[in-house]
């Protein structure tokens, strides 16, 4: 078995002293429109990012086990560890972290444990370190069909952290845009920006890992507007700086709404399925029908 090192681990002093340097530029050069950070909201955002690492050493062994299960007993061929594998394999993770992130907030199952990362209202370095605390037992579902193709679940899981590494850079608004070339290819701080948008016109857009071309190909890609300036957080904010409560409230309210009241079953199901802001009695807004009124309403302007 290829021995990777685990290069998360190894990140953790780049991710505290690019946060010290970010907390410098924004205030001592004090950025316009950059609201910088806000002690208890970062403080909450590294609770849940080391959390997070503690219960990865739990969520961890299910992943091998799982993709270790599916390697050793149903992939369809057998791909070496050669360079020309990981440039295959660095475009099938990021087209599954592109399908992982878009079903987290299109199917309310997923979007309990992954709203944890929209929940701050501020958009810093630390923001990206606020990571679920139950996702990754059950999330490693999109990433069971590199195993079946014949990647090591050691290359994947290594692609995985590559992904999650690159991702943090582009939480901030200290830089504004990249070369028109990077923007058109890759995931920035401006794209990212914008899936962290509560604005109606941003909700579920941009949901790329590395590669914007994802949401371009499939529809889901809005460009950042200099005239609607991105409100970070939720439709409904949940004002706390509790990581339990972070991690958890949304498993609670989806759980209430899934098994209390007078529903039927099939209502019931539909809970966990349909997309946040559902409801089964027609009342509810889903970010589509907010984004439908936001463009008629401007139309008209």
């Amino acid at each position: 078995m290829p021995d990777f090192p685990n290069i998360i681990l190894y990140a953790i002093p780049f991710f505290i002293l690019a946060m010290l340097l970010e907390l410098y530029v924004t205030t001592r050069e004090q950025l316009k429109y950059v609201k910088g950070y806000e002690p208890k909201d970062a403080f909450a955002s590294i609770a849940m990012g080391l959390g997070n690492v503690f219960l990865g050493f739990a969520s961890k062994g299910l992943v091998w086990l799982a993709l270790f299960w599916v390697y050793n007993n149903f992939r369809l061929f057998t791909i070496p560890l050669a360079w020309w594998s990981f440039v295959l394999l660095f475009f099938a993770d990021d087209l599954a972290y592109y399908w992982f992130h878009r079903i987290s907030h299109e199917c309310r199952l997923f979007w309990a444990s992954h709203v944890v990362h929209h929940s701050s209202q501020h958009y810093n370095l630390s923001t990206a370190l606020r990571q679920t605390w139950s996702g990754g037992f059950y999330s490693f579902i999109f990433w069971l069909w590199l195993p079946l193709l014949g990647f090591h679940p050691a290359m994947i899981l290594l692609q995985m952290s590559i992904s999650l590494l690159y991702q943090f850079w582009i939480h901030t608004e200290a830089i504004d845009k990249m070369p028109s070339w990077f923007e058109a290819i890759f995931n920035t701080p401006s794209h990212h920006r914008v899936h962290h948008g509560s604005n109606p016109i941003y909700l579920d857009r941009n949901h790329a890992g590395i590669l914007i071309i994802w949401d371009k190909l499939f529809g889901t890609f809005q460009p950042e507007l200099d005239d609607e300036k991105v409100k970070y957080g939720l439709v409904t904010n949940i004002n706390t700086y509790n990581p339990v409560k972070i991690a958890f409230i949304e498993w609670w309210n989806m759980l209430k709404d899934t098994f209390t009241g007078k529903k039927s079953l099939k209502d019931r199901f539909q809970y966990l399925i349909k997309p946040p802001g559902w409801k089964h009695d027609g009342t509810g807004k889903l970010s589509d029908d907010l984004r439908q009124e936001w463009l008629n309403s401007n139309k008209q302007k």
